[in-house]
């Protein structure tokens, strides 16, 4: 069963471009509006990252395009019809809009680029050659990623849910698996749902995405079990072949992990609460080459997930329904996965980092977000520069 049948996708082009005047077209192989895109010389067509998944896992009944109205702050996305939908969530991401993350670069697909329209007024003489939400500047640059999932809940907790009542089907523990680069404090990826394997496997394939397919020089995560299936089955290549060897032809390739790929799990063991032993351990790659990523790190000196916990406890305090004990818990799991990734990735644009501050030439700290360390934007978005942001919509 799908888990992304319709997902709605922030389209990564300039903000510049939000006006009322642009017509706006459908995309025939993804059945999603898709906003026409300006194209320059050296710039890539926007394209749409869910294209691919939404034409190859489902049949949608979208609307035809029709022309943008002026969008207001307060405007919400009109929720999407999918024949054949399903009644009970199994996976995570169904039936809510996700706002990729600043790290999300297109996909190439030839049937999801938008065209020029004929209506297309002239481009304004003072647009900047180089675009910070341009597809082009990706990916980040990262170097190490750490995985961890964060509880909450969603109406009631987990013990007090009925497992045989079908009104109980999206209550209870929520996860949100995240990704994180902790040199540039920047959310790779978050996948909210249940603590399941394919959670595991949609962070992780988001990750890659992200950073353009290759490995990061050092991931590392808890115990949890689904990772090292995930990173070892994502990040990997197809073995050639052995051509006159004896046997029946393997029905699939053998696939092996790529070259430089490294992986290392952290396990806390405690006593009445209280972490009184940390265990590391190389699962992936050779331990001295492992030791020499630490040694080159500008933040770990050893193998920990202590800047994605510390980011868990950043995201709590921005996100009341994530605390641990409140009367504001989310009472419906669509709300709290728009408000997942709302408050997640916006952290990315518009939350200057302390840390990430630099003396500037003016004898001034500047400040930075996660995006302008990862070097995905050069200012700090305004909230309203956020919100006003092109959205692909299914309706």
């Amino acid at each position: 069963m799908s888990s992304k049948s319709c997902p709605h996708r922030w389209l990564l082009i300039d903000p510049s471009y939000l006006d009322d005047s642009i017509p706006w077209m459908t995309s025939l192989a993804s059945a999603v509006t898709l906003p026409t895109a300006r194209s320059t010389d050296d710039a890539a067509p926007g394209t749409s990252r869910s294209v691919n998944a939404t034409a190859s896992t489902t049949t949608s009944v979208c609307s035809t395009a029709t022309p943008a109205r002026p969008a207001s702050p307060s405007a919400k996305a009109h929720p999407c019809l999918t024949v054949g939908s399903p009644t009970r969530r199994h996976t995570p991401s169904w039936l809510t809009w996700t706002m990729a993350v600043a790290s999300d670069r297109p996909n190439g697909s030839s049937a999801s680029i938008a065209t020029r329209s004929s209506d297309w007024p002239a481009p304004p003489g003072g647009t900047p050659t180089t675009l910070t939400t341009s597809s082009w500047l990706f990916p980040p640059r990262t170097h190490e990623v750490q995985l961890d999932e964060k509880w909450s809940f969603v109406f009631k907790k987990q013990k007090n849910c009925d497992p045989l009542d079908p009104a109980d089907d999206h209550k209870g523990d929520w996860w949100d698996h995240v990704a994180y680069d902790p040199e540039h404090k920047l959310v790779l990826a978050v996948v909210p749902g249940a603590r399941v394997t394919e959670s595991s496997d949609e962070v992780v394939g988001e990750l890659k995405g992200r950073l353009g397919g290759q490995p990061p020089e050092l991931i590392t995560s808890d115990e949890h079990a689904p990772y090292e299936t995930a990173i070892e089955t994502t990040f990997s290549e197809v073995v050639p072949r052995v051509e006159g060897k004896p046997g029946r032809p393997r029905l699939l390739p053998r696939r092996r992990p790529v070259p430089g790929l490294r992986y290392a799990t952290v396990r806390k063991e405690r006593e009445k609460g209280r972490v009184v032993a940390v265990h590391r351990q190389v699962v992936l790659g050779r331990p001295e080459d492992v030791e020499r990523v630490l040694k080159a790190s500008v933040c770990s000196r050893t193998i920990n997930t202590s800047f994605v916990e510390r980011q868990h406890a950043t995201d709590r305090g921005r996100n009341a329904r994530k605390s641990r004990r409140t009367y504001r818990f989310s009472k419906d799991w669509r709300v709290h996965e728009s408000m997942t990734y709302f408050t997640m990735y916006r952290y990315n644009f518009c939350w200057p980092v302390r840390t990430l501050r630099e003396w500037g030439r003016d004898g001034r700290w500047q400040k930075q977000t996660p995006a302008m360390a990862a070097g995905l934007a050069d200012h700090v978005w305004s909230l309203k520069e956020w919100l006003r942001f092109p959205a692909i919509q299914c309706k």
